[in-house]
């Protein structure tokens, strides 16, 4: 029902759908007749082939669902934090912090929208180096897709999106009197944006350690590390090359 909401949104979509509706027919068509007509010639060879890549996008498919599932588990958490940042295990009353100390140790977080992930990540860091970090800053960077790049209003969209996420941690911290701001940006490198970020952190405060959340699953196959993002290991790498500490805190789901 909802993704037929959001089809209505679209322009022009009755015209869309009938166009992708005759591509069905057509091909279908033609697949049938090959493989009818030509079957002792190679024929079969279509059906194999059209068959496993079905049954490899269906297993990719339920790959992803099952992901969904676990990921969920790490979203349990943001119902407390909405309700109360002292309902939160980990996160010790502090007195009120209005103003940065930019020579005092701070924690730079590496985050994707106000989530699960983030939030754990968030607490290992307080669980692992309590009482170490004065202020935090969260970096969070929206991915430009130049294939599919629909106009000015749309990323607008985009970033006003991606700096609400962020401020929602900060404001998350700033409830349990911790210092808190957050930088964000949008570009096609993810990297290199991420990066262009930290160089402005860096230039504020004196004592500045990188952190990144990364997602174990409960079995490493071929497929998770063929899927899945891994992009904090790359980030992880282009800090190192520049003298840059950066922490990558496993978040099992």
């Amino acid at each position: 029902m909802k993704d037929l909401q959001k089809r209505k949104e679209e322009k022009h979509w009755e015209k869309k759908l009938a166009i992708n509706a005759l591509g069905l027919v057509l091909t279908s068509f033609i697949l049938v007749s090959v493989v009818i007509i030509k079957f002792g010639e190679g024929g079969w060879l279509t059906i194999l082939i059209t068959g496993s890549m079905v049954l490899f996008s269906l297993r990719i498919k339920k790959h992803y669902d099952k992901t969904m599932g676990l990921l969920k588990r790490l979203d349990v958490l943001i119902d407390s934090v909405t309700a109360s940042i002292y309902n939160i295990d980990g996160i010790d009353k502090h007195p009120q912090v209005l103003e940065p100390d930019y020579k005092a140790k701070t924690a730079v977080v590496l985050v994707n929208g106000f989530n699960g992930l983030g939030i754990h990540t968030l607490l290992s860091i307080f669980k692992m180096f309590s009482g170490v970090f004065k202020n935090f800053v969260f970096i969070q960077v929206g991915s430009v897709d130049a294939g599919s790049f629909k106009g000015v209003e749309e990323v607008e969209n985009l970033k006003n999106h991606i700096h609400e996420e962020a401020q929602r941690y900060v404001e998350f911290l700033k409830s349990a009197g911790y210092y808190a701001e957050a930088y964000t940006s949008i570009g096609i490198d993810l990297v290199e944006e991420i990066s262009k970020n930290a160089d402005i952190v860096l230039k504020k405060y004196e004592q500045v350690m990188f952190f990144g959340g990364q997602l174990v699953f409960p079995e490493d196959t071929y497929m998770t590390r063929w899927l899945h993002n891994y992009i904090v290991f790359a980030i992880q790498r282009e800090f190192y090359t520049q003298g840059y500490p950066f922490v990558i805190l496993p978040i099992r789901v």
